[in-house]
């Protein structure tokens, strides 16, 4: 996994590469804006306008020599030094001296800019600052953001938007990016639903930094890349049988979301579980034979919710949520159930509910187990939080506390282990944001558990694939059609995808 490192491990990660690589720091920031320069010339053609605003500290050096080379690729470049309380670093004068010779039109920024100093330019590269940044940005550097905000143009941030603080909460006014290009490794903001409209789309672009560094460093945050659930992805063996891959129980439907128990069961079977049962109310017994002829189907002595406690000796794993409702028949039920079964559970929808107003019933989740709130179900679960990072520590809290896997859904899914790390997922978007897709996911994380994954390879390898379904079903549906029945669907080409690959 690629690991989401600090702003002062990041410092170091720099220094240590200029130590150990023999490299000047001038020459390593040569690379980074040739990175950076590459990614450029492949989204913005040399038709565009381009204005470079920089700061004085090696954020400001990198602009003056993306300045210099798209210059040298033919771009109209234009670039503003924004002169405020920041002294020039030795490498940004190197690069302004460069860039001067390379016959680059520079201008200063001394006190409060005309809003419209930016208009004649198409696209605006944001320079200012780094990820060095640990404080709001004030006087002329706010000015100047104001200004490229309320700019036409579109805007790319060099590393991390100007005013945006790396692993921190921000405050204060911020460069809003359409993209941001960022230096080896991302950081822990980008992930963050409340900082999208400042970071935009972003990409990493590889600038040779250490990777013994990278790789001895200690983290408690990563990425998901695809060689991590292709490395997780089990293979099959010829002689493996159906016992091989686990008996997963489902408990899941109620009179009227008997689909949801449809939509989970087959994706349990679509993630190459061994034997499904399901246990839903009456009313849904003749659906679920019909549509899911694969599964077997457990009666509920209730017509229209659970009620019965459950035989549970048989199973591997059970999956408990999807539709369920919340009567006071499937809470005793329910109660009974986590007294009983003391393997891995996946717990979702109104099994989660049911955790919030029961507070009780926290301390019998077995341990391993996958909880799956999307973020309202989180806030049930935990209480309210003032921003993104403290959300995140309460993720932690949680998944530390029920020594289980805890999967917070939505954009860069969070998967919170045991111990605390947080894995993001890279798949996925926003065409599943849907009914039914949780409970595919739900499906598919019992599936994987039952089989004998643990709970936090079962939920990267699961989220990641429900992600990818979503992203190999996009091109053929798109992201406005898109419904739960079609992440099933393409389940399959996203398992071939990580075999191939």
């Amino acid at each position: 996994m690629l690991k989401v490192l600090p702003a002062a491990q990041i410092k170091a990660l720099d220094a240590y590469t200029i130590e150990q690589g023999s490299i000047a720091s001038i020459d390593l920031m040569e690379r980074a804006c040739r990175a950076f320069v590459n990614w450029f010339v492949e989204h913005f053609d040399n038709s565009e306008s381009v204005g470079i605003i920089c700061g004085t500290g090696n954020n400001g050096g990198d602009g003056l020599g993306i300045a210099r080379m798209l210059h040298d690729h033919g771009y109209s470049i234009k670039v503003w030094i924004v002169k405020g309380s920041v002294s020039e670093s030795i490498d940004f004068k190197l690069n302004l001296d460069r860039a001067k010779k390379s016959n680059v039109e520079i201008f200063e920024l001394t006190n409060e800019s005309d809003e419209r100093v930016f208009d004649d330019r198409s696209v605006l590269i944001d320079a200012v600052f780094g990820s060095g940044l640990t404080r709001p940005v004030e006087g002329i550097y706010a000015s100047v953001i104001q200004c490229i905000n309320k700019a036409t143009a579109r805007r790319v941030s060099v590393d991390i938007p100007s005013g945006l603080q790396a692993d921190s909460p921000s405050v204060g006014p911020a460069v809003k990016a359409q993209f941001t290009v960022s230096f080896q490794l991302p950081k822990l903001s980008f992930f963050f639903p409340q900082y999208h409209s400042i970071v935009g789309e972003w990409s990493l672009v590889d600038i040779g930094l250490s990777k013994e560094f990278i790789r001895k460093a200690d983290a408690d945050h990563f990425y998901i890349t695809p060689k991590d659930p292709r490395r997780i992805l089990k293979r099959r063996s010829r002689f493996d049988h159906k016992g091989t891959y686990g008996h997963a129980l489902l408990v899941a439907g109620s009179y009227g979301k008997i689909g949801a128990a449809v939509l989970a069961s087959r994706a349990a079977l679509r993630s190459g579980v061994g034997l499904l049962s399901v246990h839903i109310p009456k009313c849904g017994y003749s659906i679920l034979q019909t549509a899911v002829p694969e599964a077997m189907v457990s009666v509920d002595q209730h017509n229209e919710f659970l009620s019965d406690e459950l035989r549970l000796d048989n199973y591997s794993a059970v999956g408990f949520g999807p539709g369920l409702g919340n009567s006071p028949s499937t809470l005793r039920a329910y109660t009974a159930l986590l007294k009983a079964f003391r393997k891995p559970m996946v717990i979702d929808a109104d099994g989660l509910n049911m955790l919030s107003e029961n507070r009780d019933l926290l301390s019998l989740v077995p341990q391993g187990s996958i909880l799956t709130p999307h973020p309202k179900e989180f806030e049930r679960l935990v209480g309210k939080w003032d921003n993104d990072f403290e959300k995140l520590e309460s993720q932690k809290r949680l998944a530390i506390q029920l020594k289980s896997v805890v999967v917070v859904k939505g954009a860069y899914s969070a998967i919170a282990s045991p111990d605390g790390k947080i894995c993001f997922n890279s798949t996925g978007n926003p065409g599943m944001a849907t009914g039914g897709s949780g409970d595919v996911l739900t499906g598919i994380l019992t599936g994987l558990l039952a089989q004998g994954y643990t709970s936090f390879e079962a939920a990267q390898l699961g989220v990641y694939l429900h992600g990818l379904s979503g992203d190999l079903a996009v091109p053929d549906r798109g992201m406005n059609s898109l419904i739960a029945s079609d992440l099933i669907e393409f389940l399959p080409s996203a398992f071939l995808r990580l075999h191939r690959e």
